[in-house]
């Protein structure tokens, strides 16, 4: 061989390398292939403007920067953080005043649980930049529409601030921890309604309403906290398990001016849970949305604020659950719109004010999946939905008459958007499984680009380098003919004629969706790490999951865990029978629910897994919270086989693959105790197995070097168990 044809070969040899280099879990879980995007995007009300948080990396400091939506450009910098010593921790989150003259702004935020968190509050004013500390380590501070005054909750009790005479009111008194909370949620309450703030302004600053929560009764959860410390601490916080006593929830509302509460009587309930609280657009006329303990029956009530008299104005039920809705909005006439899924697909409804039908304004086999806003002026309702396909999302326009519906968004792929307080633009972000998030700013028209505003062409031309595979989407058919939505990872160098293993994930909770056409996330990087050492990695979306209509996702009512494990089986089966699959080398992980499903089917599907990772299991229903678990399987008492039949306790002698249990000791949500007692009945099995635990991490399992060591362990064990 000449010198010039050696001289080639190493030339070549070194692209090759250089084009296949490799990802690493310490970059994936230290943020290497983080996407831009637009911290803390919020639109004015009052100014066609909006702001974002931007941060400067050389000065450590940073700034909330007030942009046009007309041109992009910025206007002005409104806060600064490296010219305020008060902001030295760094700004967390911000929220404007009614009128927008002011800021009140976070910082030193502490968590409590997964939304709820304590922080210190400053009030800048924007006028004259002068900043002031109002409040410390407080939850929820809110100001009233008239900009006058502040809410706040702190140790259980509700105070209002009022800012010209820096004086404070207590509303309540009686607030005590695993007692009583006044304002805020209980923790079930935080973790499947999804909020925190459970007080509200009426539209005149005149009233304020609030929940109570008695939760005197409500069994407690203890957990060990062990630091470094010579001693481990107790955690205890109330936490209902199914079938178990929940909170008395209680409604109040308490006048400013005569500085008393008055109790709301909801009606003829019983065992109930007051999942929505707003006031509407008459400042006299509060609303609450209330579930029976099944959640089959959702009254939407209207209460007087000054007679506290309540009606039910809409009422919804279902053989299985109802679902909650966050789209709830009033028009000026204090008529309403509504999303429900009441015809088999969550579609968008106008009530008058009395809670009489108006029009249903979308309708089809397809999905609402966010209302943006109602246009006044134009009589347009602005909405994202699944029309063109159960993985996609699009921006969509329609009129309130159910007319003159167009399509806003441009590509096929993941589109949400933020509307202008004009609705003359919106800033549209986008993404697909092979373009990284953009931002660009659209005319409301007729959808077009106006500018680009934020693209990840860096991240882009850095993932080059790793000449990575693209996820690939399908719809896979069941032997039992269900056709479920699936992607799938190859390695990029895939040859057709080998034999490769396969490494299935899924998370298969009722209404949920791993199967989206989107950017990458970090669970993704993994996979792509995966394939790049000869594994295929494949996500199916079984019955049960979201976005393909009511009886699909409901279809799992009062039995959790059997048709979605018989999917995952299934499915499995189908893909072993790929003439490019080594049908003896599948392995499943999955985290939570996830964990859950994995759990079950390395023991239900022992002849098609090689190997289980389960992350956070819930192990047995009855460990898990009230309003999550009877919401698909009513209580224990009233249905115990639905409990019992997809326990993966109840099946341990049934293990056969190799098994990874992972879990945290202070997981709040998930308890240890679900991995415990598995443990302990995989042992008395005389099964052998691998398990990890995390001292003192929750349920996300995080901090420090911890996914980082924790996703090594799991990339070994596939490496040597499949």
């Amino acid at each position: 061989m000449n010198y010039n044809k050696i001289l080639l070969c190493v030339f070549l040899i070194c692209n090759i390398a250089l084009s296949q280099q490799k990802i690493t879990v310490e970059e994936i879980y230290t943020g290497a292939f983080r996407a831009k995007g637009m911290d803390e995007l919020q639109a004015m009300k009052s100014s066609n403007q909006y702001t974002v948080l931007n941060s400067d990396r050389a000065t450590k400091s940073q700034q909330i920067d007030l942009y046009d939506y007309a041109t992009l450009k910025k206007v002005t910098t409104l806060v600064d953080s490296k010219n305020l010593k008060e902001l030295a921790d760094g700004i967390d989150s911000y929220t404007f005043s009614t009128d927008e003259k002011q800021i009140l702004i976070a910082t030193n935020n502490n968590p409590i649980f997964r939304h709820s968190f304590t922080a210190d509050y400053y009030l800048f004013d924007i006028a004259t930049k002068k900043i002031a500390k109002l409040f410390t380590q407080v939850q929820e501070p809110t100001f009233s529409p008239d900009g006058t005054k502040i809410a706040y909750a702190m140790a259980n009790n509700l105070f209002v601030y009022e800012i010209a005479t820096s004086t404070t009111t207590q509303i309540t008194s009686d607030g005590k921890k695993n007692a009583i909370i006044n304002g805020i949620t209980d923790w079930v309450y935080e973790e499947e309604f999804a909020f925190v703030r459970a007080f509200d302004w009426s539209a005149d600053s005149k009233k304020l309403a609030y929940i109570r929560f008695d939760e005197s009764a409500v069994p407690e959860f203890s957990m060990n906290i062990y630091k470094k410390e010579l001693y481990p601490t107790v955690e205890t916080f109330k936490y209902p398990k199914a079938g178990e006593k929940n909170a008395t929830a209680s409604l109040f509302v308490y006048d400013i001016a005569l500085k008393s509460s008055k109790a709301i009587n909801l009606g003829n309930y019983s065992d109930f849970y007051i999942a929505r609280m707003k006031w509407t657009n008459d400042a006299n006329v509060l609303c609450a949305q209330v579930l029976n303990r099944h959640q089959d029956n959702l009254d939407l009530i209207f209460v007087d604020g000054t007679t506290a008299v309540a009606k039910v104005v809409l009422n919804e039920k279902d053989t299985a659950y109802v679902d909650i809705t966050d789209n709830l909005t009033f028009l000026k006439d204090n008529s309403f719109i509504w999303t429900s899924e009441k015809d088999g697909f969550n579609h968008i409804y106008l009530y008058d004010k009395t809670g009489k039908l108006k029009n249903q304004i979308t309708r089809g086999n397809w999905e609402i999946t966010a209302f943006y806003g109602f246009d006044e002026k134009n009589k347009t309702i602005y909405f994202q939905s699944t029309e063109n396909g159960s993985t996609f999302r699009d921006v969509y326009k329609i009129s309130l008459d159910g007319k003159k519906k167009v399509r806003l968004s441009q590509q096929m792929g993941t589109n949400s958007a933020t509307f202008s307080p004009n609705y003359d633009y919106f800033i549209n972000s986008f993404s697909n499984a092979t373009v990284a998030p953009t931002y660009t700013l659209n005319s409301s028209v007729d959808g077009k680009q106006v500018q680009s505003i934020v693209d990840n062409k860096l991240l882009v031309e850095k993932l080059k380098n790793y000449n990575l595979p693209t996820k690939e989407f399908f719809e896979l058919t069941t032997e039992k003919g269900f056709k479920l939505n699936a992607w799938m990872i190859k390695p990029k160098d895939f040859d057709a004629t080998k034999k490769y293993p396969v490494f299935m994930y899924q998370y298969s909770g009722p209404g949920s969706q791993q199967v989206a056409n989107d950017w990458l996330d970090t669970n993704d990087f993994w996979f792509m790490m995966l394939s790049q050492q000869g594994y295929i990695t494949v996500c199916v979306d079984g019955r049960g999951t979201g976005f393909k209509g009511a009886a699909f996702k409901k279809c799992t009512q009062k039995d959790l865990g059997k048709y979605e494990v018989e999917d995952q089986i299934d499915a499995a089966k189908v893909i072993g029978n790929y003439s490019y699959v080594d049908k003896t080398r599948i392995g499943i992980f999955g985290w939570s629910y996830g964990g859950f499903m994995s759990s079950n089917c390395i023991l239900k599907g022992a002849d098609v897994f090689k190997m289980a990772i389960a992350v956070a299991p819930v192990t047995n229903w009855r460990f898990y919270d009230s309003i999550y678990t009877e919401r698909y399987l009513q209580t224990p008492q009233e249905n115990a086989s639905g409990y019992d039949t997809n326990s993966p306790i109840n099946f341990a002698s049934k293990l056969k693959g190799n098994f990874l249990l992972i879990h945290g000791t202070a997981d709040d949500n998930v308890h240890f105790q679900n991995s415990m007692q598995f443990i302990e009945a995989l042992v008395q099995a005389n099964k052998q197995f691998d398990w990890a635990v995390y001292p003192d991490k929750n349920h996300g399992i995080y901090g420090g070097k911890t996914r980082i060591q924790l996703f090594n362990k799991m990339t070994n064990f596939i490496k040597e168990k499949l």
